[in-house]
């Protein structure tokens, strides 16, 4: 076992001594798309979500991945399982169309797309302690909707999150909010969860999605309709969900205490998602 576990088609090592090829497309083009999780008792929470995500993203970038989702549940298994003992560790995979000569067209149909993925330990943010935000434009493509390894944009605005002391970045496109640089972002108002649309502008999030279904599950009403950054601001409850850190509060954006109005619902949706996690990954 090793603490650090990569995976590339199909061998398996420490991370740290694993080589992918030159001329992978994912080097020169950002040619792929990707996934990634928690994993607690060597289970990787929501994988279906993650899969059918997965394959929707392949779909609509026409990559020709031909292994079944069976087998690449059994492939990312063997790369948890190859992993030292820790009380939750982070699970990420990409699909590349492949290795081939650089060249911006498809490669020939004989060129098999590639299977990249790695296991590491991992620490969850406590729910209990808030993000700080910045609002940024959002200059993304229109193709956010696909989980791509296009990320530069995103990249830079975590960096200016960084820089001002944030935990992440508001993006928007005008007036209208899309989501963060890498979480989606939903507002309770008048006790109704409001989320933006899954259109091409933001992530079909799994956690996102998850916490639709947790509010309705709750008697908490739903909506799913643009909103703009003076409703953002003038929110009971700003929420930043990702597989990486659930369902965290917001407490301020560009440095302006925001939120803070509905803590009981709030409180009730962050239980719920832990309590679904915890469920789910249950030994």
């Amino acid at each position: 076992m090793w603490k650090n576990v990569g995976y590339y088609n199909g061998e398996i090592g420490p991370l740290e001594e694993m080589k992918v090829p030159m001329n992978d497309r994912a080097l020169y083009f950002g040619d792929g798309i990707y996934e990634a999780t928690c994993v607690a008792n060597r289970i990787p929470f929501a994988i279906e979500d993650h899969l059918d995500r997965m394959y929707n993203s392949l779909r609509l970038l026409e990559i020709p991945f031909k292994m079944e989702r069976e087998q690449v549940k059994e492939e990312l298994q063997r790369v948890i399982d190859a992993a030292e003992d820790s009380p939750i560790h982070f699970l990420y995979w990409q699909v590349s169309r492949g290795i081939a000569p650089r060249n911006h067209v498809f490669p020939g149909a004989e060129i098999a797309p590639t299977l990249m993925a790695y296991v590491k330990p991992h620490t969850m943010k406590p729910m209990d302690k808030p993000y700080k935000l910045i609002s940024l434009e959002d200059n993304r493509f229109k193709l956010c909707n696909i989980k791509t390894l296009n990320l530069i944009p995103s990249v830079l605005a975590n960096q200016r999150a960084l820089e001002a002391g944030c935990d992440e970045a508001v993006l928007h496109r005008g007036s209208r909010v899309t989501e963060c640089a890498h979480s989606n972002i939903s507002i309770l108002k008048d006790g109704v969860l409001r989320t933006a649309p899954t259109d091409e502008l933001i992530l079909p999030g799994i956690t996102r999605k998850h916490l639709l279904a947790l509010a309705k599950e709750n008697g908490i009403p739903t909506m799913e309709e643009p909103f703009s950054m003076v409703e953002l601001m003038n929110a009971d409850e700003i929420i930043v969900t990702s597989s990486s850190a659930l369902c965290m509060k917001v407490e301020s954006i560009d440095r302006i205490p925001v939120g803070g109005k509905d803590p009981q619902r709030l409180k009730l949706l962050q239980d719920a998602y832990m309590a679904k996690f915890q469920r789910e990954t249950a030994k």
